[in-house]
């Protein structure tokens, strides 16, 4: 790596992570109903990524039909989580469900310690507690003056959303065996699988509206999409093939914290003190769930699939060209060195 590339790499993860905290200050901004809102950046982001997708296929070869329909089932859970995470805006604010949405990094590793056996390491059990601590406090369950109807729905769909994304992840990381090395292309057909999953739920928080839609609202529904549903992953995916594991996972930290900063000073919204505090121990328990805290570890090639991956981490891929997930939103971490070599720096 060149003496610019941890910088332009760490640059690139940060405007990734800036990309995602500001999808929610959309979403709120937009001003449309959740169904609606969820629906269209899903569309609109297929549109986007299909001449994308076509160029990938021209330079690096056809997704495969297995990968196709691991693809389109990822994407179906990536629909309920676009949908409830869309609603949960509307109930407590930007800032708040984007670090609710964090609550995946639990998902994913209990769903392959119940599908796949993997083991369940001491992060992973130090890790629950924190998080549902964190979580009880966001949700106003020790401040009497935030109970109710619209805080418990908001953090409900939150966490809902952060199982639709655990979920996509946990099914993604599989895929990604059949395929190494092609990104776009599933992202591609996962969005098209989202966008008719966000249609089928959303009679549910009151149907599609799509009359009436201001012009600025529109714009704004496409900022939402190119921004928060690709531009986000390219540039935390490009940044991150180039970066230490721990170091994108500490990179895309911010991301909460960001969200949280920018739906105070665009969109006045300003959690208690107590929320606050909640949302410090989600963090930090998404730091520990990713091995930031209490040990780094790097994600090596290997000859098999990895078990002993810290929680929240799924390496997936034999191959260096092949690609590893991290349970944050929106991260992915591409070729793990060969085994024996020095990790950039």
């Amino acid at each position: 790596m060149g003496r610019g590339g941890p910088v332009v790499a760490s640059s690139l993860v940060l405007a990734g992570a800036l990309c995602l905290s500001a999808s929610a200050v959309l979403v709120k901004l937009a001003g449309a109903d959740a169904a609606t809102t969820a629906v269209a950046r899903c569309a609109i982001a297929v549109v986007v990524l299909i001449p994308l997708a076509f160029r990938e296929r021209t330079r690096h070869g056809a997704l495969s039909r297995g990968g196709v329909l691991w693809s389109l089932a990822a994407g179906a859970a990536l629909g309920i989580d676009y949908a409830a995470w869309t609603a949960s805006i509307h109930h407590v604010g930007a800032g708040i469900s984007t670090v609710l949405i964090n609550t995946q990094v639990l998902v994913l590793p209990a769903l392959a310690f119940l599908v796949d056996r993997e083991r369940v390491t001491a992060r992973f059990v130090i890790t629950l507690p924190l998080m549902l601590l964190g979580i009880s406090l966001v949700g106003g369950l020790w401040n009497a003056s935030l109970r109710g109807p619209d805080t418990t729905t908001g953090v409900l769909l939150g966490v809902i959303a952060g199982c639709g994304y655990g979920v996509y992840l946990f099914v993604t990381r599989r895929s990604a065996r059949r395929d190494p090395g092609l990104f776009v292309q599933p992202l591609t057909w996962a969005s098209v699988s989202a966008s008719v999953a966000a249609v089928m739920v959303s009679p549910i928080s009151g149907g599609i509206q799509l009359a009436g839609i201001p012009a600025r609202s529109w714009v704004l529904l496409a900022l939402l999409a190119v921004l928060g549903q690709v531009a986000a992953w390219l540039f935390i995916h490009h940044g991150s093939v180039l970066l230490p594991l721990t170091t994108t996972g500490g990179l895309l930290l911010v991301q909460p914290i960001l969200a949280l900063g920018l739906s105070a000073l665009i969109l006045g919204e300003h959690p208690t003190v107590l929320q606050l505090v909640g949302a410090a121990v989600v963090v930090t328990g998404v730091a520990t769930a990713n091995g930031l805290l209490l040990r780094k570890r790097r994600c090596w090639a290997d000859s098999r699939v990895r078990t002993d991956a810290p929680v929240g981490l799924a390496c997936v891929d034999p191959l260096p060209s092949q690609r590893c997930a991290m349970a944050f939103r929106g991260s992915w971490h591409g070729t793990p060195p060969t085994p024996g070599s020095r990790p950039a720096r």
